[in-house]
């Protein structure tokens, strides 16, 4: 399987983007959004099961929404009133089988 994440970029704070993340084939398993700020360990911001259930991290509730189309293949994280804290390059991620399968990740970017 193979991810691929688009739609970072530079914005300021306050502002949106959406994040994409495409995979080769449907996936039936959870899906998941992780961040890497400069310096900081990898974090789990978002993550969304095949029925669409999904949970975001604290710091993210309320300003981000996590979504997933009806084919399982492409998941989406919405962003909204963004903080330059939310600077991070940000991966798509999903477990098979016990397998680990990456996105390369999108940098997002918001000035103060």
């Amino acid at each position: 399987v193979q991810l691929q994440a688009s739609g970072g970029g530079l914005v300021q704070a306050g502002g949106s983007l959406r994040l994409s993340c495409t995979a080769s084939r449907s996936i039936f398993n959870q899906m998941n959004w992780y961040r890497q700020a400069p310096g900081k360990q990898r974090e789990l911001v978002a993550t969304i099961t095949y029925g669409g259930r999904s949970n975001l991290a604290d710091s993210v509730k309320g300003r981000f929404t996590i979504s997933r189309s009806d084919a399982g293949n492409t998941v989406y994280l919405l962003m909204s009133s963004l903080k330059p804290e939310d600077t991070a390059v940000y991966y798509c991620n999903t477990i098979i089988t016990g397998a680990a399968y990456w996105g390369q990740g999108t940098l997002v970017t918001v000035s103060s």
